[in-house]
């Protein structure tokens, strides 16, 4: 085996390999230690030298293309994170527009170079911070054939500047922790996530915080049925006017406290599908939602819910509530109304006096069904 490795090292031969089995797009980025360490580990080099570029696919998996801004001196982490892992490098060098690589530490962004490519190390499973705090005006993923990805929070986390990104070919079948993923992408006008598989996410708290240029956001492909934790989920995305939130299954989350906090611009939200019996707090969740003016949590019920502390403070346009399933039992209202919404607080004793009634008397009904045929088979 080592004997076979060692007669690679002839420079023209690797040269050959790029050029015979168009490979560059693969090897290019690549020294030649890291390509002999390829074909270390590569049967089909090590025989014959007679590959298919089909057989390289895991070495060339995940490339994006960045776009950061401009006039600004741009340091390597400034638009990427990475870094080492049992001496194992994350990510691979750069590219410009013109494929020439970027050995410097830093390059002044101008009109030469537009867009940098990126290719991710193939032993990456953990998207975690990887664009965060980093200084991009937009993100194409190119390609993406990998679905072994499980973490991705933080992953855009505070790209303040970032004004588009196209996730058409980012898969996430596997992806578990979804949490800060766009926090603070106070740029980013419209977010599509059509693709996006969610199915086994357990975590997205604060996915969306601080997002307070979306305007629209269609979540309604989502799968959340694992899903524990939605805290501040939406917390200050100030300019939403619509969400699709339609298809949320909510089983299993715990927390859903300040979910809705601070979106000033939301005017409607049925969330009459929302149906949990492991929900435990919902603090603050519609706080400061001032131009909300209808709600309904009709399908929520406040079974194992504890904390729900000014949960609709400061929803002053509120016109159509229904919550009386919801909050039943509950017998501090101020605790979840602001104190100057009288009206509120007058409709919502309403529908408990409705619904105590209606229980009442389906219970006289079923008394007298009872003591009916009681006394038909006496």
């Amino acid at each position: 085996m080592h004997k076979r490795i060692t007669n690679f090292t002839n420079k023209s031969i690797i040269k050959d390999i790029k050029n015979k089995y168009k490979l560059r797009q693969i090897f290019g980025h690549l020294n030649i230690n890291k390509i002999l360490k390829i074909i270390k580990y590569n049967k089909y080099l090590q025989d014959k030298l007679q590959i298919d570029i089909n057989d390289y696919k895991k070495f060339n998996q995940i490339e994006i293309e960045l776009v950061p801004i401009l006039n600004c001196r741009c340091y390597k982490n400034n638009f990427i994170n990475y870094g080492n892992e049992k001496n194992k490098l994350y990510f691979h060098m750069y590219f410009n527009d013109n494929e020439v690589e970027i050995e410097r530490n830093y390059f002044t962004i101008n009109d030469n170079v537009k867009k940098i490519k990126i290719i991710i190390d193939n032993e990456i499973k953990s998207f975690k911070n990887l664009f965060k705090f980093c200084n991009i005006e937009k993100i194409n993923f190119i390609k993406f054939v990998r679905n072994d990805i499980v973490d991705m929070s933080f992953m855009f986390s505070g790209c303040t500047f970032l004004k588009e990104i196209n996730l058409s070919k980012l898969r996430t079948n596997n992806v578990k922790d979804m949490s800060y993923m766009f926090h603070e992408c106070s740029s980013l006008k419209n977010i599509n996530l059509s693709t996006f598989k969610t199915d086994k996410v357990i975590d997205m708290q604060c996915m969306f915080k601080e997002c307070s240029s979306l305007i629209e956001l269609d979540l309604s492909n989502f799968d959340t049925s694992n899903v524990k934790y939605a805290e501040y989920m939406f917390s200050n995305c100030s300019s939403l006017k619509k969400i699709n939130i339609s298809s949320f299954n909510i089983k299993n989350i715990i927390r859903m406290d300040f979910m809705f906090y601070g979106c000033s611009s939301l005017k409607k939200l049925d969330l009459s599908k929302f149906k949990t019996n492991n929900l435990i707090c919902m603090d603050f969740m519609f706080f400061n939602c001032s131009s909300l003016e209808e709600l309904n949590l009709s399908g929520l019920n406040s079974k194992n819910i504890s904390h729900f502390e000014k949960m609709l403070y400061k929803c002053t346009s509120l016109k159509d509530l229904n919550i009386s399933n919801f909050i039943s039992n509950v017998k501090d209202i101020q605790r979840i109304f602001d104190a100057n919404s009288k009206e509120l607080i007058e409709k919502f004793e309403n529908q408990i006096k409705n619904k105590n009634k209606k229980s009442i008397f389906l219970y006289i009904i079923l008394i007298l069904i009872f003591y009916y045929f009681l006394k038909i088979y006496i």
